[in-house]
């Protein structure tokens, strides 16, 4: 049986296809329009997953949209008649969507697509449980799910076993966690929806000097995390801003302006309400573990992308095993729906416990072959060597890395969900003190505080970072997908007299350990493990790294530059690599040299596409 889930029409619009509840492909939309976020319907999407199963769209036996349109029209209709006339504009600038498209969801499907079957809508924040519960490895286990706002829950936890899942309580609009959030991301500069983890990024640069002044009067939080806001400090009910002149009086600024110098007042507010955000959500976990008394939790939504918050519930929280979904945004919520669809409306059976999971190191995108790449560099003319060996390709790999180059590696198959994990990724040397600064101003043109990742074989992990919590044993943690933040070991830490201020954005250039280009200001550090038995091959080159330098891990960042999405293809791969300064490219079992390759000419005007986030 054939299942195609779908997501779209709010940001990162995604496909996914699951063959009897197997996930055969899933992808993001902007990966093929090269539209960040893109939000349209995802033709192309749907395309790469109906050619990767080598079907067409009259085999599918079911269409699974992410969430039921009728009840976010609705949310949209009493919001306004709440607040009428205050939010005439933006909802005449939304109407005119609904209108033309959402409201006739099934007709757009049967036209797009062709098809003639069922159509199913689960509910939202039940497509974001199924894609948290059904790819974990765990037969039961609790759920909870954070984000902006579905069609009207904001907050959602149940217990899921077996087959069948059911939320049990849930916080609604307009209370939001992931609005309360994206309130600071618009606050201090960033672009909602995609700038909170800027946000999260800068919190360690601040002081925590705002919580109360948030827990007073931002929000009522009780002891079980449950809150309701104070709706007079925000804007986002009647408009597409999303604070009020209150709230700006509340810390005394008008909201920065985009690109604008960054302030203390910004730093300080983003430690403040990411340490209210991580509070709460640790409230929350207790009053989840009280109720359920499961084990396991699966989490999911976009504030499940809050990697920091993840990172203490694992270690302070009740639970003794986290499993996260890699796309927890809305883009997972398409692989979400097709699984909701085959386990809990069709009651298909699931299989018993599985020791990693069902998400296959998230590679479930496109991938180019060796002849296809081939064609690709022929076409061009571009000179590349081929290592066909994977060992000695390894082995070359990482001994350019150790040498301080920086590497893009397009190989296997497209990761799905926001983070590069090794398939499209950019490589670097953990150990270098000056990567972290050239690679995010030189390589990534973005804000230079912006932390960069390790990727670190599973054995390792503990010799280099504190990772383990109170409830947790040695075989409970696991990183593969770059969602838990543990800390630097204190004998890899380097202790110094700071020359900058304690809060100072150019400590970023500070040695703080053995690996500074990978150690936040605060030691900590966004962990990716890599599993020899899930992913020999970036194993295998991590390993040839540590056999030359000592070091089992590397710096992990997506290939791409600011504005841009994540690379799918041969050609969005090489042309990222000439427009930065990175050295080589890998392209499967193909290597290029920077220095080696013929001038390049830009088809159109990129300079400014970094200014688009």
């Amino acid at each position: 049986m054939l299942i195609l889930g779908i997501s779209a029409f709010y940001h990162d619009s995604a496909a996914c296809l699951v063959r009897d509840g197997t996930i055969v492909a899933a992808a993001q939309e902007e990966r093929f329009t090269r539209v960040k976020h893109d939000a349209s319907f995802p033709q192309n999407a749907i395309k790469y997953c109906l050619q990767e199963a080598n079907i067409s769209s009259e085999d599918l036996d079911y269409v699974s949209f992410y969430e039921q349109s009728n009840l976010k029209m609705d949310r949209l209709l009493k919001t306004y008649l709440m607040h009428a006339p205050a939010g005439l504009g933006s909802f005449a600038r939304a109407m005119p969507l609904w209108i033309r498209e959402k409201l006739w969801l099934n007709k757009l499907i049967r036209k797009e697509l062709g098809f003639k079957g069922p159509i199913i809508s689960p509910k939202h924040h039940e497509s974001h449980a199924a894609g948290a519960f059904y790819p974990s490895p765990f037969d039961k286990a609790a759920f909870l799910t954070m984000d902006g706002v579905g069609e009207w829950a904001t907050l959602s936890y149940g217990v899921a076993k077996g087959n069948k899942l059911k939320i049990q309580q849930e916080i609604r609009f307009p209370h939001s966690l992931g609005l309360l959030y994206s309130a600071f991301t618009y606050y201090c500069g960033f672009k909602v929806n995609s700038g909170e983890y800027k946000l999260m990024g800068l919190a360690p640069y601040g002081k925590p000097r705002y919580v109360e002044t948030i827990l007073d009067n931002l929000l009522d939080l009780k002891n079980d995390g449950s809150f309701r806001l104070d709706m007079s400090y925000f804007n986002y009910c009647v408009d597409f801003t999303m604070t009020t002149e209150k709230f700006h009086k509340l810390f005394d600024r008008a909201p920065r302006p985009p690109e604008s110098e960054i302030t203390q007042l910004d730093m300080d507010l983003a430690s403040s309400i990411q340490k209210v955000t991580e509070e709460i959500i640790l409230q929350i976990g207790s009053h989840i573990y009280k109720e359920t008394r499961e084990e396991n939790l699966c989490l999911s939504g976009g504030v499940a992308l809050n990697c920091v918050a993840n990172g203490r519930l694992y270690r302070e929280g009740p639970f003794k095993r986290l499993w996260i979904q890699p796309a927890s945004g809305d883009a997972g919520s398409a692989l979400g729906a097709a699984l909701w669809t085959w386990y809990n409306h069709l009651g298909n059976p699931r299989q018993s416990t599985v020791k990693l999971d069902r998400q296959s190191n998230s590679y479930l995108g496109p991938e180019y072959d060796t002849g296809q790449i081939k064609a690709f560099l022929e076409s061009r003319e571009l000179p590349a060597v081929f290592i066909e060996d994977e060992t000695e390709r390894c082995s070359t790999i990482a001994a350019l890395i150790a040498e301080g180059n920086v590497i893009g590696r397009f190989d296997g198959r497209m990761e799905f969900g926001p983070r590069a994990l090794g398939s499209r990724s950019i490589l670097g040397d953990p150990r270098s003190e000056t990567m972290q600064s050239v690679m995010n101003l030189k390589i990534k043109y973005r804000e230079s505080f912006r932390p960069f990742a390790p990727m670190v074989r599973f054995e390792d992990v503990r010799e280099w970072f504190d990772v383990d919590g109170q409830h947790n044993t040695k075989e409970d943690f696991s990183s593969p997908y770059m969602l838990m933040v543990g800390h630097v070991k204190k004998d890899k830490c380097i202790l110094q007299n700071s020359s900058c201020d304690e809060y100072d954005l150019n400590r970023v250039n500070e040695v703080r350990s053995k690996i500074p280009a990978v150690t936040h200001v605060d030691s900590s550090a966004r962990l990716q493990t890599v599993h020899k038995e899930s992913n020999p091959g970036l194993h295998a080159l991590i390993s040839e790294f540590k056999e030359k330098t000592g070091c089992p891990v590397l710096i992990n960042t997506s290939f791409n530059v600011r504005g841009e999405p994540i690379v799918e293809s041969p050609e969005d791969a090489y042309r990222c690599f000439m427009r930065t300064e990175m050295d080589a490219l890998v392209l499967g079992p193909y290597l290029l040299k920077k220095e080696e390759q013929p001038v390049y000419v830009e088809e159109q005007d990129w300079q400014n596409l970094f200014q688009l986030d």
